[in-house]
């Protein structure tokens, strides 16, 4: 099920402001055509905002919206071939999930309707189902329809909101890997709005990380995750250890020194802002080694937590000066330790990165819970 060539989505200068609110900063953004994108970002940041306005349910109070050379800005909502998915299936509950599909092509006069609802309801891996009622199908089945639905009107955009925040996690994450397949194989613009940081980072091909109606920082999943370019996306998008240190010069090898709480340590010197003395070092949980393999960076600590998941184990370790740290280790049969525990904690220079130490240091973590 190809779809016709419609142009990137671009956003210059869009803004909504609510009375002395304002909802959505002046946004500069373009949206590869045929790519999956998504908005990242904690309630109120004006991810649904911005949703809205693409899908001309909310008007912008400045800059304007483009679908390839056609300008949408003002254009109703049904003029401007884009659908929308919400979190709320909004199936009709008197027909079948075929005349589900089928409507909006019906609507048109599409004569071609039955067949081509037919063919969506296979790419969803539903055929089977065509002739029940969304009653009769769990919740993971109804957003496939919803998702059928929109995709046989083949949109220049289709637009995610929290299409997956009413199912439960098995089920979510088994999703987000059919959402993922069904944008490679239909080919459309798919914008995804979610303030679940594992689902964007899933299914995306770019990520735009939003905070307080600003996009906060934009880039592919590993970019975002390895360099975050703030101590809100470092710590939004997943857990940071956050040191406060104080650059000591150049190390060996590409490297820079820093001291932190009198111990040096090294990272490399790409991933240290060119003109900050005064940083926060990060490190990722699972980039720390429990032992002094993990890296020539190593702190002494206590072991005051651990948490098995299976998969892994959590360990928090205070350090001297009452910082705890989260160490995320696999369980690969290398040994654990217990609460009590004297460790060293360890990492490569190459696992760490440095923020601007101006920034608060808790930004985006109270935003996440």
């Amino acid at each position: 099920m190809a779809t016709h060539p419609s142009g990137d989505l671009r956003l210059s200068g869009l803004t909504k402001q609510f009375d002395t609110f304002t909802a959505v900063h002046p946004m500069d953004l373009v949206i590869p055509e045929g790519s999956f994108f998504a908005l990242l970002g904690p309630s109120g940041c004006g991810k649904t905002t911005t949703l809205r306005m693409v899908a001309g349910l909310e008007q912008p109070t400045g800059g304007q919206i483009h679908i390839g050379d056609r300008k949408i800005t003002h254009t109703k909502p049904h003029q401007r071939n884009v659908n929308t998915v919400f979190q709320s299936y909004a199936l009709f509950p008197h027909m079948t999930v075929l005349d589900n599909v089928e409507f909006g092509l019906r609507r048109r006069g599409d004569k071609d309707a039955k067949a081509k609802a037919k063919e969506a309801l296979e790419l969803v891996q539903l055929g089977e189902v065509a002739r029940k009622k969304p009653a009769q199908l769990s919740g993971g089945m109804q957003q496939r329809v919803a998702l059928a639905r929109a995709v046989v009107n083949r949109p220049d955009v289709l637009l995610l909101d929290e299409p997956l925040g009413a199912l439960d996690l098995k089920l979510r994450r088994q999703m987000q890997i059919e959402l993922k397949r069904i944008q490679q194989e239909v080919g459309l613009t798919f914008i995804h709005v979610t303030h679940d940081q594992e689902e964007a980072m899933t299914m995306a091909d770019t990520i735009a990380v939003m905070n307080a109606g600003r996009i906060e920082q934009l880039g592919d999943p590993a970019t975002l995750y390895e360099r975050p370019a703030s101590t809100f996306v470092a710590n939004f998008l997943g857990q940071s250890n956050l040191l406060r240190a104080t650059v000591a010069g150049p190390g060996d090898d590409g490297e820079v020194l820093v001291k932190a709480h009198e111990r040096l340590l090294r990272v490399d010197a790409d991933h240290v802002p060119a003109t900050c003395t005064e940083i926060l070092l990060g490190v990722r949980p699972e980039k720390l080694r429990l032992g002094e393999h993990g890296g020539p960076n190593r702190l002494e600590g206590r072991v005051t937590d651990v948490s098995f998941s299976g998969v892994a184990t959590q360990y928090l370790v205070r350090m001297p000066w009452g910082q705890e740290l989260t160490v995320v280790q696999q369980n690969d049969g290398s040994g654990r330790a217990r609460r009590g525990d004297d460790v060293t904690v360890s990492w490569a220079a190459e696992h760490g990165f440095a923020l601007d130490a101006a920034q608060a240091v808790d930004a985006g973590v109270e935003e996440e819970g």
